[in-house]
């Protein structure tokens, strides 16, 4: 027994040797992540205890979305310099974060209508329908609605950021003008479009993805990127599903505190494609 002990805090002692303990002049962990700003972050409104959960959870989210962001607009400046391999690995990663957001309501659900109402009042008329980088990511995947942007108003520099967001092309339309540098016949109108406007399917552009999926070899990069996108809007339907079923069973059909509809406009919002040629030619083929 008393080997035993030996040995154990021999290895306790190995274990320690080399670790730095003195951070009076060099950068720790919780330095590098800004622990401090972020753990302190989290303050409810209400003394009830499932107010953290409800905060933690939208705030993660945000973390993530952030992180979406930070991919797709990387992965759209790739794919229009023609250099679409790079993008594969962002979009690839963009998807993984979904899967995090998709079981976030899994989380979120655990919260019953009777634990919500007792702090729901103190939300005030703040609500998720006013995540501005939830905005930012529908414009990225080329839903485009200028009407939303006046909740934004109140906020100059945020406001100029999503009519910059608005204006610009979506990751869509830049693997539309990838199929056109590669020579298949995309309609003109298609490249110069209005960006700001929400995407609208063109038969040329299903021509030209059905041109790749039935030439997977000589496209196979191309094939690829199409692919991809379909993960990407498969998954944020699931997050769309997820948030619909989490907040009928939360509220109902109550109206939300932004002023939106609820559950209804959830329910509207399923039936939206953000890259539609993808899904109908599936038909055609």
């Amino acid at each position: 027994m008393s080997g035993s002990n030996h040995n154990e805090k021999e290895s306790v002692s190995n274990w320690r040797e080399g670790i730095y303990t003195n951070f009076e002049n060099e950068m720790s962990y919780g330095d590098y992540l800004q622990l401090d700003r972020i753990l302190s972050s989290q303050k409810r409104l209400s003394d009830h205890h499932d107010e953290m959960l409800f905060i933690i959870i939208h705030q993660t989210s945000e973390l993530w979305m952030k992180l979406i962001l930070h991919e797709i607009d990387a992965a759209r400046r790739s794919i229009l310099q023609n250099e679409l391999e790079p993008a594969f690995k962002m979009l690839s990663r963009v998807a993984r974060i979904q899967e995090q957001l998709i079981q976030s309501w899994d989380v979120l659900s655990t919260l019953t209508p009777s634990e919500y109402m007792e702090f729901r009042h103190k939300l005030g008329r703040s609500s998720g329908f006013q995540s501005y980088q939830n905005r930012l990511i529908e414009f990225a995947f080329g839903h485009k609605k200028a009407s939303v942007l006046s909740v934004y108003q109140h906020q100059p520099e945020l406001y100029q950021q999503l009519q910059e967001a608005l204006h610009a092309p979506s990751i869509y339309d830049a693997s539309i003008m990838a199929l056109a540098m590669r020579g298949l016949p995309v309609d003109p109108a298609c490249l110069t479009r209005d960006w700001s406007q929400d995407y609208r399917p063109h038969k040329s552009v299903e021509e030209a993805w059905l041109a790749v999926y039935r030439n997977v070899n000589q496209y196979w990069d191309l094939y690829e990127l199409a692919e991809k996108l379909v993960d990407i809007e498969n998954r944020h339907q699931q997050w769309r599903y997820n948030h619909m079923m989490t907040v009928e069973r939360i509220i109902g059909h109550k109206q939300g505190t932004g002023g939106s509809s609820g559950v209804k406009y959830l329910k509207q919002v399923l039936d939206h494609r953000f890259f539609p040629e993808l899904w109908s030619l599936r038909t055609q083929l």
